[in-house]
């Protein structure tokens, strides 16, 4: 089993950042990769970024490149998620997902655990 759980949402107006936290927790932890996917309201949840165990790799959705940047800390057992130059379009629920795939394509049925959410809403 693998816990997940996110915090770091919130309000914040266009333009602005904010960092989600993802800390993982579980013995077969080390087994996983650590994703993070959204959901906006009405939409379908979709795959945001990747990033490989050594944090050599990293995979982001056209969508976001070159605003949100992905890090993990092995240490801590925690992924993050910096994201800059926040648009309306970016609101959504935010989840981290563990899975042993990776790239940029992944999809619902490609992770194992999920995290609860965290609301991230961009006020235009």
């Amino acid at each position: 089993q693998v816990q997940l759980v996110e915090s770091g949402g919130g309000l914040v107006q266009a333009g602005g950042s904010l960092r989600l936290s993802c800390a993982a927790s579980g013995r077969t932890f080390s087994s996983y990769l650590i994703h993070w996917f959204r959901q906006a309201p009405g939409k379908e949840r979709e795959f945001v970024a990747g990033i490989s165990w050594g944090g050599a790799s990293t995979y982001y959705i056209q969508a976001v490149k070159g605003r949100f940047t992905i890090s993990r800390d092995n240490a801590k057992t925690s992924v993050y998620l910096q994201m800059n130059s926040l648009k309306p379009e970016d609101t959504a629920v935010y989840y981290c997902a563990a899975g042993m795939k990776i790239g940029a394509g992944l999809h619902d049925y490609d992770m194992d655990y999920w995290g609860k959410g965290t609301l991230v809403t961009v006020s235009s």
